[in-house]
């Protein structure tokens, strides 16, 4: 067992494009305790609290204070809640609705078989996510995807062989009835011969952002920690009042490798054809990590 506490400062943007809050004019600030005891093996648990300041091209955007806490036994059972409250500014199109509750994200997972990972979550929102509609397809924002109450199941069926689900029951104010959100899935953790991770993904949504569907299929390889390669294709149909993005095909990959102890190589290329827009992307990074420790672990 061991414990342990964090007493620290943030400050930064919003680079990321998958992040609730992007914006590329957003600047955030703040400070944070956390404390966390417990062992992996057994009973473990973490909280991280805080206070900060967002703004937007400098001017103060909402003042927000944050929770973070987790608590888990072994591999049996987790339970995850992230809650952040704040008073958003307001602009001469909305007004500012006051102090409350900005979003809030439960999940609880239980794992009663190594085999089997059952999960329960509660997502909710006020305002309308920023992040980048386009990347809706890659997964990377499922988690944005159910608003309200959800479930879903990882099941390995044989060896190497998973099937996934997700359902959720999304309530809008304004909807005459209740949205049925779905997610189904099936991972394949080595094609045989070639040694490649496989994953097809399909999800259907109607929240508060937007609705659509998006297809997807993912190969990737690694070769221990130096290596990585992954290629994820499909198309994705959305419709939203914030953003025009219907009938996109896309193909993207990303390369990442180590070279020596602390240079490393990133690249990727993406290719996206639809009806409002049509582009190609290179991305390439080269990189130093700056490590203290001595050889040997210590």
């Amino acid at each position: 067992m061991g414990h342990g506490s964090t007493l620290g400062v943030f400050a930064g943007s919003t680079p990321d494009p998958s992040s609730y809050s992007y914006n590329p004019d957003r600047r955030i600030g703040g400070l944070f305790v956390n404390f966390e005891g417990g062992s992996f093996d057994d009973f473990r648990f973490t909280s991280t609290s805080g206070i900060g300041v967002s703004t937007l091209k400098w001017q103060i955007d909402r003042p927000f204070i944050f929770f973070e806490n987790g608590v888990s036994y072994k591999r049996y059972v987790s339970v995850y809640d992230s809650l952040q409250a704040d008073s958003p500014a307001g602009n001469s199109v909305a007004t500012a609705p006051g102090p409350g509750i900005g979003r809030n994200f439960l999940t609880v997972r239980f794992q009663p078989h190594e085999r089997i990972e059952l999960d329960a979550n509660y997502n909710y929102f006020r305002d309308v996510p920023t992040f980048d509609p386009t990347l809706i397809s890659t997964t990377l924002l499922d988690k944005y995807l159910f608003q309200g109450f959800s479930a879903g199941m990882r099941l390995e069926v044989i060896k190497q062989l998973w099937l996934y689900a997700q359902l959720g029951r999304s309530s809008r104010s304004g909807d005459p009835t209740a949205s049925l959100n779905e997610l189904y899935g099936i991972t394949l953790g080595r094609v045989p011969w070639v040694k490649i991770r496989a994953d097809a993904h399909y999800s259907r949504f109607n929240s508060s952002f937007g609705s659509g569907y998006y297809e997807s299929v993912s190969l990737s390889r690694n070769i221990n920690d130096s290596f990585r390669l992954e290629v994820l294709g499909g198309k994705q149909n959305f419709s939203s009042a914030y953003s025009s993005n219907s009938n996109t095909h896309y193909v993207t990959s990303n390369l990442e490798m180590n070279m020596g102890m602390h240079y490393f190589f990133q690249g990727g290329y993406t290719f996206s054809r639809g009806i409002i827009q049509n582009y190609d992307q290179w991305m390439i990074t080269m990189g130093y990590r700056f490590d203290t420790r001595q050889k040997g672990g210590q």
